[in-house]
């Protein structure tokens, strides 16, 4: 038999060997598919059930889906990052020593009206009803905005700002019914820097500033009023803990110089070439 018909031959049992292969494979596959039918699909009804993890046991037809809960919001690995140090802190209003403010309803007492103790500090300028509205608000030491919004007309304008103590652990302050919100999503602050003014939530109450801290790494807005303290702090305490061991000693933040420096810096190269441009 000639060599070329061998060859042939070989070549039609390769090519048939091939498609045998092929067909049971799909076989197998859709026989595969057609078991696994009666496992649940995830749900895309709320984001917390479609990013539950393999495994994971998700609610039968006749279950109602589980309501969203935004405690499950983590700062991202980036903004973890990129939380700069606080190095000391001081009042968000008022002078360095909280001069020219008070505090109408301290952290965690007891409001029986609203159900709860007070999870932050209400902190007014000494004028009284809306003397201090407008009033500059300062962030209480160097940080990053997590957050910026208005959760409900009830908070008004909120800033959330991420701090790391010289320790390496994440705190939140949160700075509430803002009449103006100065600062973007993802912007570096410095300690003393203004990043919004005194409002009233619009029109809800007279002007304050509605200041809390928590030991927190989730982005969670929740009651002005609370039975368990769970991640909320003393903000009043807090601070006072990080302030200079001198308090007459004001010095600027070093993130502040290093800012001041990258906009002079920044404000210089658009002159030049704004000088350029005009020489060409």
């Amino acid at each position: 038999m000639p060599k070329s018909a061998n060859q042939q031959r070989l070549l039609y049992c390769f090519v048939a060997a091939a498609c045998i292969t092929l067909l049971g494979i799909a076989t197998l596959g859709y026989l595969r598919s057609k078991n696994d039918r009666s496992v649940p699909v995830k749900s895309l009804d709320s984001w917390q059930v479609a990013d539950a993890p393999l495994g994971f046991p998700l609610p039968s037809p006749s279950e109602t889906t589980a309501p969203f809960d935004p405690r499950f919001i983590q700062l991202t690995a980036f903004e973890r990052a990129t939380i700069p140090t606080a190095t000391r802190m001081a009042p968000p209003m008022g002078t360095e020593a909280a001069g020219l403010t008070y505090n109408a309803q301290p952290f965690w007492s007891l409001n029986t009206q609203r159900g709860g103790h007070h999870t932050g500090d209400d902190i007014n300028g000494i004028g009284g009803m809306n003397t201090d509205l407008d009033d500059p608000v300062y962030a209480i030491a160097n940080g990053l905005v997590v957050y910026r919004g208005q959760p409900s007309p009830g908070w008004g304008k909120t800033l959330i700002l991420a701090h790391r103590t010289p320790q390496g652990q994440i705190l939140l302050s949160m700075y509430s019914h803002l009449h103006q919100n100065n600062s973007p999503y993802g912007d570096l602050v410095h300690l003393g820097e203004t990043i919004g003014t005194v409002g009233t939530a619009n029109l809800n109450y007279l002007a304050h500033l509605h200041l809390e801290m928590r030991d927190s790494t989730g982005i969670y807005i929740g009651p002005g009023y609370n039975a368990h303290q769970g991640e909320w702090m003393n903000a009043a305490e807090t601070i006072k803990s990080h302030t200079s061991s001198n308090p007459t000693h004001i010095h600027p933040s070093p993130l502040s110089i290093i800012l001041s420096e990258r906009l002079k810096l920044k404000n210089e190269r658009l002159s030049i070439k704004n000088q350029s441009d005009v020489t060409k």
